[in-house]
């Protein structure tokens, strides 16, 4: 974990240079099994820690992520570093800069080890990537990891790095975390900065951390957020401090538990699982209140349709060699091309109107609680889930109760909390209103604090 390392760090007891080389031999061990990276850049990470061990050593401390291998998802650009989306499209595509959340993870002192492997373009939930090879979840080799930030995912579930930075515009960090059993926070749209990442649906694209713990997700967005002039859609709204305390308190919380649409059609593990986890925080003196939230079902389509008309648009440029991208992107692409303008600009105009109903809730909660998947990670390959009696689409399924938060906007946090009858991870998801990451996280945290968690990857022992 990263506090653990950062402390160890500055008490003598091992340096960067030792953690990065010790994340680059499990990487090369590792690695051609779980498939969680398309670059890694061994030299200058190795370069780098050497750098954070002088720095440290005399007395220049950058913060908690001084000396930290990590890595990030291969859409981020990194100044000379092969940056490809997870596509032939970008296999030459060289940035000459970074992007804004990979100059404040080096301000930070974070050594980045790699380029983690994703869902071509971003636009899918399995990672299951016809270039680069499929990301496989370290829990199960036969199971899905989750999408698209599978390759992060994967690789803080196994250990190989400490944290990972992921893209969300369906529920693309909180799938991956709750399938593979790791904390996966995604901020309030506009927190952290996107320039220099691949878009996919400009007013649906988050950017954020996966990681270990809740407090180490904290560590790495306190470090990632902020206000950046050069990205349009960034808040200027300041961060404040938004790390849990030790021994943090949930007593008094207003913690909404939907009684429509959140808890319907699940597997009946997630739901043992998750409404234990309920149960736990009311022990821990939080005020569970039943809440009927708005027509999340409305959500998911008007959610959708943006998605498809955006993402059309932004990879527009790329489609003089459709052929060469994968069979499910180009679907998609294809869909999204056939919605009407009329269809669109409609759908921004509910996307007000719901913002403004689900603003409603906070007056009476001061988050919710849900399952984030109505399912553990699905086999992989598998097309379709048993949910309450009826075949469900497994990639609709993954993301029907995380794709409308992205239209919100809002900031959701998933957290493991138990495993389903087959030992596979289940993710419990917080979300709060806008800009309450530090509500979101001090609720996760607590949690976390008391017990509400998952054993150690077995991929760590290997």
């Amino acid at each position: 974990m990263i506090r653990e390392a950062a402390w160890d760090l500055r008490c003598g007891r091992t340096t960067s240079l030792a953690l990065t080389a010790a994340a680059l031999g499990r990487i090369a061990r590792l690695d051609d099994s779980l498939r969680t990276f398309i670059t890694v850049v061994a030299e200058p990470a190795l370069e780098r820690a050497r750098q954070a061990d002088a720095e440290l050593a005399g007395g220049h401390d950058r913060g908690p992520l001084h000396g930290i291998p990590v890595s990030v998802k291969d859409l981020i650009a990194i100044r000379g570093v092969l940056t490809t989306g997870g596509s032939p499209l970008c296999r030459d595509r060289v940035p000459e800069g970074s992007a804004g959340v990979v100059e404040r993870l080096e301000e930070a002192g974070a050594v980045i080890v790699g380029k983690n492997n994703l869902h071509e373009l971003a636009y899918g939930v399995t990672s299951a990537n016809p270039h680069f090879g499929s990301v496989v979840n370290p829990w199960n080799f036969e199971h899905s990891p989750g999408g698209s930030s599978g390759g992060s995912a994967a690789a803080v579930a196994a250990g190989l790095v400490y944290g990972a930075i992921g893209t969300d515009t369906g529920g693309s960090i909180r799938i991956p975390a709750a399938f593979c059993g790791v904390v996966g926070l995604k901020p309030t749209y506009g927190r952290v900065s996107r320039r220099g990442v691949l878009p996919l649906a400009y007013t649906l694209d988050h950017v954020g951390p996966l990681a270990a713990t809740v407090r180490d997700a904290a560590l790495l967005l306190s470090a990632m957020a902020g206000h950046d002039p050069a990205d349009p859609s960034s808040s200027r709204r300041p961060v404040g401090d938004i790390i849990p305390a030790e021994n943090c308190s949930i007593s008094g919380l207003r913690i909404g538990v939907p009684e429509n649409f959140f808890f319907d059609r699940l597997d009946r593990h997630v739901d043992g699982v998750v409404r234990q986890a309920l149960a736990h925080a009311q022990s821990l003196g939080a005020q569970l209140k039943p809440i009927r939230v708005p027509d999340m079902a409305a959500i998911n389509v008007v959610a959708r349709l943006i998605q498809l008309a955006e993402a059309a648009a932004a990879l527009a440029p790329l489609l003089d060699r459709r052929s060469e991208i994968g069979a499910d992107v180009r679907a998609l692409i294809d869909q999204g091309r056939l919605v009407a303008a009329t269809d669109y600009i409609d759908a921004q105009r509910l996307r007000r109107r719901y913002q403004a109903e689900f603003s409603l809730l906070w007056r009476e909660v001061d988050c919710l609680a849900t399952p984030t998947t109505p399912m553990p990670a699905p086999e992989r390959n598998r097309n379709s889930v048993l949910l309450g009696g009826d075949e469900e689409d497994a990639r609709l399924a993954a993301t029907r109760l995380v794709r409308g938060i992205n239209l919100l906007g809002l900031p959701a946090i998933s957290l493991p909390c138990g495993l389903s009858n087959a030992g596979l991870p289940v993710g419990l998801q917080i979300v709060g209103p806008a800009f309450s990451e530090a509500t979101v996280l001090l609720a996760a945290a607590a949690l976390e604090d008391s017990g509400v968690g998952i054993p150690e990857c077995p991929a760590h022992e290997k």
